[in-house]
């Protein structure tokens, strides 16, 4: 019985140690998407982007097809499709890939192969 008692201790100091991790980790993350969202605005707005543009290119970075945007904004597919060639006009980007690109590139650390990649 002590054994078992001890056990469900240890246990629940582990749950406590991996829910305090969890809610670090919620912080922080929540932290680096608040800035994340900032610096795609900022760089919307220096791309004298329209409402519409912003709306279209958010949803395009989300991974939305053009169809499923045209949904969610209760307008033609065909609408979506001008507002993004739009967007990578302004941007002077070549698509859909350049656009995720643009926004995700500097935020991927780099690559250090160690010596098992060494030679690859």
């Amino acid at each position: 019985m002590r054994r078992e008692q001890a056990s469900a201790r240890a246990l629940r100091a582990r749950l406590d140690e991996a829910r305090a991790a969890a809610e670090t980790w919620r912080r922080e993350t929540e932290a680096l998407a608040t800035g994340l969202g900032r610096a795609i605005d900022s760089q919307f707005q220096l791309w004298k982007l329209t409402t519409a543009e912003r709306e279209v290119s958010l949803l395009l970075l989300k991974g939305l097809s053009l169809r499923e945007i045209a949904g969610v904004r209760e307008t033609s597919e065909r609408t979506v499709r001008q507002q993004a060639l739009d967007v990578y006009r302004k941007a002077g980007l070549a698509g859909r890939a350049e656009l995720s690109a643009y926004f995700l590139e500097d935020l991927l650390a780099p690559v250090h192969p160690g010596p098992a990649h060494e030679g690859e």
